[in-house]
């Protein structure tokens, strides 16, 4: 199916896709929904890194303060 075909249907035209169409249409979607999903989960990571480097940094300086203080 030509990239033409495909930009040129909408499903609100009244048109039932066609099985080819349909299927292309479903895999471009779950192609993005999987990009989104990994940049999502790339995110999340990367923010519990820079969380737990915090709390490290904060447990070390209240450690440092108690053996200081003894």
């Amino acid at each position: 199916m030509s990239e033409s075909e495909m930009n040129s249907y909408r499903f609100s035209s009244g048109e039932e896709p066609s099985d080819e169409m349909l299927a292309q249409l479903m895999k471009e979607v779950a192609e993005e929904a999987r990009m989104k999903n990994d940049a999502a989960t790339q995110n999340f990571l990367a923010q519990m890194r820079r969380d737990i480097e915090m709390k490290q940094l904060q447990w070390g300086d209240k450690i440092k303060a108690a053996c200081d203080a003894n």
